[in-house]
């Protein structure tokens, strides 16, 4: 749980720092609220990043999914795909603000984009088989009919 937290955490960093990047880069090429790939890099990064993984942080802290090979196969995959994502969409961002056709300028910049994605997909697709494996394994735990029983509420 404590490397979800700490992801979380880094992502926030990331996105925080970028959406710094873009004002100020967008001030110094005179192009201030532009509309380039780096608009939305800030919002990809607290998104993508920080909010999915705290999200995960709360899935494992209920179902525990750390230690499951598909939940180690997401993090990886997942945090490739995303920091390869980003890392394009900052290019292009960079590439449009700086007068170049993004599209013209090189064929590898969608082709990666479009690797980073393929990873996050699989890494999205992992966690799920974690998330399975952990609600089926917790609902044996429980027993037959477990699952529609509705937990008391504690008095106070």
């Amino acid at each position: 749980m404590t490397r979800s937290l700490y992801t979380a955490l880094t992502y926030l960093i990331l996105g925080l720092a970028s959406g710094l990047f873009y004002r100020e880069f967008t001030k110094h090429t005179d192009a201030l609220l532009s509309h380039t790939p780096l608009n939305t890099l800030h919002t990809h990064l607290l998104t993508l990043g920080m909010i999915v993984f705290l999200v995960v942080l709360a899935l494992d802290a209920v179902l525990g999914l750390t230690g499951r090979r598909s939940f180690t196969v997401f993090w990886w995959t997942y945090n490739i795909g995303l920091v390869v994502t980003v890392a394009m969409q900052a290019v292009r961002g960079i590439l449009t603000l700086g007068g170049h056709d993004p599209a013209t300028t090189s064929a590898a910049i969608p082709g990666i984009a479009g690797l980073g994605h393929m990873l996050l997909t699989v890494g999205l697709v992992s966690l799920f088989v974690a998330l399975r494996a952990a609600v089926r394994e917790r609902g044996a735990l429980a027993g037959p009919g477990a699952s529609h029983q509705v937990p008391a509420i504690p008095a106070r």
